[in-house]
């Protein structure tokens, strides 16, 4: 009987089970310069010869020169010795490390199994990015910027790589949009609290008399209720109408307060556990309970609260008949810098009429 003798194959052809197969290297689309990608280590013109320094085995078949060296203690990225990173693209070093420092999860853990630690999660990240891009951009695309797309450009062919492409960009433009807003909206409220009528206390009482009366209204005194009835008519010429402007205004006022009271009682009784706790508060106190008086200090701690709480609200765009869009729209509350430029200069220009009127005191005297 004959005997065959078959040639083993070499031990680098050979793919255990359970072993992630070689990656081979995908077809780059149009890269950015030298750079390779898939931290692929940089072609070895970067280096003088006799600079060159040792080749290292980078996991991919081809060129395996050391990229360029580079300091990357000021980048905020730490040691990338131990993680696999050193030789990465910043575009890739900036994608792995948005994902791992986020709170999604990189690889499935048993119950009690200690947390990965920051570099574990990188190298996790790095190899799945290696073996699937792809996938690695379905999972975590909702963890990237524009920016880090330059990681997936030797795929920019492929349709799903456009897709959440596109996702990621609109996202970006999308949060980009509203902290524009925000910022306009933070420059008009400082610009409104500059000019004083908007935000003082009557007018944020007329758009939240419910609110008003519960951080303040019900916790004035009779001598306090007087003063602000007075400062209303002085407010005008003190005729006969203004005194029936103000009683109007008035009503209407108590018909709101009256309207959102309403509106806040219903949505208490629909909640069985609500009720319950009121009749065992109810019943704790007795029928003459004493009622809770604020000291000085404790009003004006309200009074602050409220008054964030209407800021808040102007933030919000929940100021219903504030035209927003004069806002939102308005380029001329892009730059802060400006608005509080202008309120610094009106500071010191009132600085200066105070101190010009002292002199011209002294100088009478």
């Amino acid at each position: 009987m004959k005997t065959e003798f078959v040639r083993p194959l070499p031990a680098s052809d050979v793919t255990m089970w359970g072993e992630i197969e070689p990656v081979t290297r995908p077809r780059k689309s149009k890269p950015e310069g030298n750079r390779e990608a898939l931290c692929v280590p940089a072609p070895s013109q970067w280096y003088p010869a006799s600079e060159r320094p040792a080749d290292r085995s980078s996991g991919f078949h081809g060129d395996r020169h050391s990229s360029p060296p580079s300091d990357r203690s000021g980048d905020g990225l730490g040691d990338r010795s131990g993680d696999g990173l050193g030789d990465c693209p910043g575009d890739l070093l900036a994608m792995i490390e948005a994902v791992a420092v986020s709170e999604s999860p990189v690889k499935s853990q048993q119950l009690g199994e200690p947390d990965l630690t920051l570099g574990e999660r990188r190298a996790l990240l790095l190899q799945q990015y290696r073996t699937k891009p792809l996938v690695f951009l379905e999972r975590y695309q909702a963890h990237l910027k524009p920016e880090h797309l330059g990681a997936f450009s030797h795929l920019s062919d492929d349709c799903r790589v456009q897709h959440y492409g596109q996702e990621v960009r609109r996202r970006a433009s999308s949060q980009t949009s509203k902290t524009r807003v925000k910022n306009q909206r933070y420059a008009a409220l400082r610009a409104l609290q500059q000019e004083g009528q908007y935000f003082s206390e009557e007018q944020m009482r007329l758009r939240e008399p419910l609110l008003y009366e519960q951080y303040i209204g019900q916790y004035l005194s009779e001598e306090e209720l007087v003063k602000r009835s007075e400062e209303l008519l002085q407010g005008g010429t003190g005729g006969l109408a203004d005194l029936l402007i103000n009683s109007y205004q008035e009503r209407l006022l108590q018909n709101r307060l009256l309207e959102q009271q309403e509106r806040e009682d219903a949505a208490q009784e629909e909640t069985e556990d609500e009720e319950e706790e009121e009749e065992d508060d109810d019943e704790a106190r007795g029928p003459e309970g004493p009622e809770w008086e604020p000291s000085a200090e404790e009003k004006a701690l309200l009074r602050d609260e409220f008054v964030s709480q209407m800021h808040r609200r102007f933030l919000e765009g929940k100021d219903k008949d504030f035209n927003y869009s004069e806002v939102d729209e308005n380029p001329d509350y892009d730059n802060l810098d400006i608005v509080s430029r202008d309120a610094e200069e009106r500071y010191f220009d009132e600085d200066d009429d105070d101190e010009e009127e002292e002199e011209e005191e002294a100088a009478m005297e």
